[in-house]
């Protein structure tokens, strides 16, 4: 079979697996995307250098965000400059669902190399990371500098600085013509046990943690995206010496986009009349442009 055939038809695209190493205190995601990172870079006509940063992000955000454990939460990124090629990336995770945007200036992506880093592409730019938690209403958020060469490197630094979480992330993407597919690998030093055990100690110098951050860095980016090679037995690759490795399938990704008419009449329903009478058009309908799936709603006002 081809790899066109299985991007579109294997299974082990666009899924999440969740394992830990108990004895080491280590928890982590793997994720493959195919299908569905498709669908959300064809909502625009972007040149190759911002697909391959949306693909990057959009691994990013179901490694993270497949973190969250309670339904209804969400988790964003958002990195953002000025007067740089791109100053604007958004994407967002929540029960399963992930959709992403870039806004970019083609003319300034002129003269870039093919795999520029981050300063090439936002300048002095920073990132967010928010997590928004259903149950409590709490949200936490932390804020980086956008350095380094990709942003794995920096979510890396997100989780030392602002959890203070010793992290490893992997992330390959793999473009074939029209084709894309991308997976990633994040591993963490457990801030606490699963179990309801007290914090654990944390930190790059703890021996379990040097013991299973070295054996994962050991993956190769074409392990990531082989559609063959399905996500347990990447985790058996890496820690099948190991005395003990959890795994747990999670739900499917999906792409989600929220552009319904019900969710922007909620949102306008925030506006004051004389600004809502402003908005609409010769119908009365107020259009509606969403960046994340180019589509334009007519909103009935």
């Amino acid at each position: 079979m081809t790899d066109d055939y299985l991007i579109r038809h294997d299974t082990g695209f666009d899924r999440v697996l969740a394992f830990s190493v108990p004895a080491r205190h280590a928890r982590g995601r793997v994720v493959r995307l195919g299908p569905v990172l498709e669908t959300v870079l064809s909502a625009h006509d972007y040149p190759p250098v911002i697909k391959h940063l949306l693909a990057e992000a959009l691994v990013l955000t179901a490694l993270m965000g497949a973190l969250l454990k309670e339904e209804g939460s969400q988790m964003t990124i958002q990195a953002q400059s000025e007067g740089a090629p791109v100053d604007l990336l958004v994407c967002d995770y929540r029960d399963g669902e992930v959709r992403g945007y870039v806004r970019h200036d083609d003319a300034a992506l002129e003269g870039l190399s093919e795999n520029p880093n981050l300063e090439a592409l936002f300048g002095k730019g920073y990132l967010a990371i928010t997590f928004d938690l259903a149950a409590t209403g709490e949200r936490y958020q932390g804020v980086v500098p956008l350095e380094g060469e990709s942003l794995a490197q920096a979510c890396e630094t997100y989780f030392a600085q602002s959890e203070q979480i010793p992290s490893l992330i992997r992330v390959a993407v793999r473009t074939n013509g029209p084709r894309c597919n991308a997976g990633g690998l994040l591993l963490q030093h457990l801030p606490d046990s699963e179990e309801g055990k007290e914090r654990l100690h944390a930190g790059e110098e703890h021996p379990d943690w040097e013991h299973v951050s070295i054996l994962a860095a050991t993956i190769q980016p074409e392990e990531l995206v082989d559609p063959i090679l399905t996500l347990e037995q990447l985790i058996w690759r890496l820690f099948h010496e190991e005395e003990e490795v959890r795994v747990e399938p999670l739900a499917p990704l999906a792409r989600g986009c929220r552009c319904t008419v019900e969710h922007y009449q909620k949102i306008l329903s925030r506006f004051p009349e004389d600004q809502r009478e402003e908005m609409r058009d010769p119908d009365g309908l107020i259009p509606v442009d969403c960046a994340f799936c180019s589509k334009i709603l007519r909103i009935p006002a």
